[in-house]
């Protein structure tokens, strides 16, 4: 599920275009889930802009796009054939994730990190050793803040393990499961690229589901919030129901209905000895028996309808 843009978010826009949703094999988020999630990287974005601005010494902005849950074959699928994939370990559950970045961007970093201008000219290429050494260590610390985003959320504690460059041949998830994707649009000055981070998605969903069957409410809350309820429930229980007693329908053809008159009988072929229909609009609630109470016309309820 691909998180909506909240009114006046400064987010990039959209394209627009419709994306194939497979309803065989739905990947979806709850919006709960959803919303925590993007509040989550959102403050992870900050950080991480922040922290790029003071270790490059450029004007440096990580803007979070989307958050999305889809299936680990189809995320590698989405990756360009040549970029940068740090696999990264999670401490929970002992899972791997993955920081994808363009290659042009991290040849960029390693410019700004030796003192050049920030040039990334040239095809792309694998990182040197020196050069991982010195992304690594500013993926280190930028990753560290996953910890402070997501600590009212759940815990996530990430630490860079190693690198590759081919999508097709790292296998971070089997094919099928599924994961979540925050897509990133980095701005270092003039240069702008997109970059993602995936994590299983059991990883973050099973702590998510966990907490929220924890109640950290007060007790005053707990009797405040069971007042409310009552009080709903008492509103709901007086609101006045119009209800109607009415014979089966009789269909009949529209030239009987055009001939009608003053004084003609409508025959209703209703037997005497079958129930009526207690119904609330057209919802048919119970059937009940013709009869009377006193001088007044009344019924008695036989059955009643399960289904309305």
């Amino acid at each position: 599920m691909t998180v909506q843009e909240a009114p006046g978010s400064t987010r990039r826009k959209r394209s627009g275009v419709p994306e194939v949703y497979d309803f065989r094999r739905p990947m979806t988020l709850a919006r709960e889930h959803a919303r925590a999630l993007e509040m989550g990287f959102e403050t992870f974005a900050r950080q991480w802009g922040t922290q790029l601005t003071s270790r490059l010494r450029v004007v440096a902005q990580a803007t979070l796009d989307t958050v999305e849950m889809r299936s680990y074959d189809e995320y590698v699928r989405s990756l360009p054939p040549m970029t940068t994939m740090v696999l990264c370990g999670v401490e929970q559950g002992r899972s791997t994730a993955v920081l994808q970045l363009p290659s042009d961007a991290t040849m960029l970093w390693v410019d700004y990190l030796l003192g050049g201008p920030g040039l990334a000219s040239g095809p792309d290429r694998e990182l040197t050793d020196i050069e991982w050494q010195l992304v690594r260590e500013l993926l280190g610390h930028a990753l560290a803040d996953l910890h402070y985003a997501f600590a009212s959320i759940c815990p996530l504690d990430v630490n860079v393990k190693s690198v590759q460059y081919a999508p097709q041949f790292v296998q971070a998830a089997a094919a099928s499961e599924p994961v979540i994707i925050a897509s990133f649009t980095m701005q270092l000055g003039k240069h702008e690229s997109t970059a993602t981070f995936m994590v299983p998605a059991e990883v973050m969903l099973a702590q998510l589901l966990a907490g929220e069957a924890l109640d950290s409410r007060t007790v005053d809350e707990v009797r405040e919030h069971e007042l409310a309820l009552d009080a709903i429930a008492g509103q709901v229980q007086e609101v006045p129901v119009s209800i109607g007693v009415r014979f089966r329908p009789q269909t009949v053809a529209a030239a009987e209905i055009a001939t009608l008159a003053l004084g003609d009988v409508v025959p209703l072929r209703h037997r005497g000895d079958q129930p009526l229909d207690v119904v609330i609009g057209d919802v048919v609630l119970a059937r009940a028996a013709m009869g009377a109470n006193g001088s007044r016309l009344a019924c008695l309820v036989v059955t009643s309808e399960e289904n309305h």
